[in-house]
Formats: C-alpha cells, sequence, structure tokens
C-alpha cells in the first residue's frame, strides 16, 4: 500500500507545492488548511505521516499536534518559518517527532519522510525482552511496562528507548542518538534528543526530575539502567 501522508498548511501555494512534490514520489497527499479540517481528514483517513504548519488560522500547529498524539502516535513533522528554539522546542514538547524550516527543497522534504518511515521499526532482536529494574522492554510486541503497567510511547520515543537498551549501560552522545533514532543528517542539532529524552523519562520515570533509568552522563550523553 502506497505512504498516505496529511500536509497541513494554510498558504494554498505551499500547499499545493508540497503535495505537488511528494506525489512525485509516489505517496498519497491529503490537504488540510487548517487544524479543524486536518482533525477530521484523520479521523475519516488515518495517515502514515503528517506534515503541520505551526501558523495556521483556528487550532494552531501545537494545539493540532497535540490532538492528535492524544489519540495516535503517527509520525509529525512540524514546519516552522523560523529556526527559532521556542519554536522547534515547543513543537517537539507538543508530540513532534521532527521539524523542518522553511524555506526548504522538495528534497530535503521526502529525505526527512523517508528517514521517519525508515526508523519507525525497532532496532533490536525480535522476541527480545530486556528488564532494567521495574522498566520492561518488548520490542516485538512494541510494549514497555513500568511495574507492570503498559505505558504510551510514541514511536519514536520507543525507538530511541530500543536504542538505549541495545547496549545496556553503554553511554550515547547525542550525534550517536541522531544517527541510530533519527537516522539523518541533523547537523549536531542536539535539541530532538534532548525533548525527546525528556518526554521519555516523564512516561518511565517515577520521578522524571530525578531519573533512574533514563540518566544523563554530564559531558557524554545519556545511558540506561537498571
Amino acid at each position: 500500500m502506497s505512504t498516505r501522508i496529511l500536509a497541513v498548511e494554510d498558504d494554498e501555494r505551499i500547499r499545493t507545492s508540497v503535495r505537488l512534490a511528494l506525489e512525485d514520489e509516489g505517496w498519497i497527499v491529503d490537504e488540510a488548511a487548517s487544524g479543524e479540517e486536518a482533525v477530521e481528514l484523520f479521523q475519516a483517513t488515518p495517515a502514515d505521516v503528517v506534515l503541520i504548519d505551526i501558523m495556521l488560522p483556528g487550532i494552531d500547529g501545537f494545539e493540532l499536534c497535540r490532538t492528535l498524539r492524544r489519540t495516535s502516535d503517527v509520525p509529525i513533522v512540524m514546519v516552522t518559518a523560523r529556526n527559532d528554539t521556542h519554536d522547534v522546542v515547543a513543537g517537539l514538547e507538543a508530540g513532534a517527532d521532527d521539524y523542518l524550516t522553511k524555506p526548504f527543497a522538495p528534497k530535503e522534504l521526502s529525505a526527512r519522510i523517508r528517514a521517519l518511515l525508515r526508523r519507525m521499526r525497532p532496532t533490536m532482536p525480535q522476541h527480545a525482552r530486556l528488564a532494567f529494574g521495574d522498566l520492561e522492554i518488548i520490542p516485538d510486541e512494541g510494549k514497555v511496562t513500568i511495574a507492570g503497567r503498559e505505558v504510551s510511547l510514541t514511536k519514536t520515543e520507543f525507538r530511541l528507548l530500543c536504542v538505549l537498551a541495545g547496549n545496556p549501560g553503554g553511554v550515547f552522545s547525542r550525534e550517536d542518538l541522531l544517527d541510530k533514532v533519527w537516522g539523518y543528517d541533523y547537523f549536531g542539532d542536539g535539541r530532538l534528543v534532548d525533548v525527546h529524552v525528556r518526554r521519555l523519562r516523564t512516561k518511565v520515570e517515577t520521578d522524571p526530575a530525578e531519573p533512574r533509568h533514563v540518566v544523563t552522563v554530564r559531558g557524554l550523553g545519556y545511558r540506561l539502567q537498571s
């Protein structure tokens, strides 16, 4: 089946350009000019990837992202007109997996989407079941539990956890994680890693401010421990 992409952009010229570029890649593209329209379209026909412009009329891109995250772990790319730290971090905190800054080349957009689709697969051997104290990871089922209680992770959060679990106790730098989790040249933008680690901790740690499993190794990166 063809990959279906939902492009949410209020500027018709940009929206049409994005649709034509993605259709050239052989993907099916649904368009929405507002957050409200996007929610209706996604409920009727779920997409494989969603592109969301931050500045939308009515429901803005941040709220749309949070709305989709309540019911779906679909990969989301936030699109911003500024490479502004606040916008980027706010978009990732809202649940986006990645971000793209305008203006962008069609080839860059296509490459990001292909990388997103590739990295949605677990990175650990099938049927592996790893335990880190009360944290248990079952990659082939896409399941994570804390003290027997299943927790809901996005696909990127799950992949991040699987990568860390693939080398228990080993330290991964931000660059290592960008390569292994995002699988694309992000020019060393550690914001993707830091925000996703923060979000992961809110779900797998009893006290995210004092993490016991996903810990920071000062000056080096992150590791997973029991």
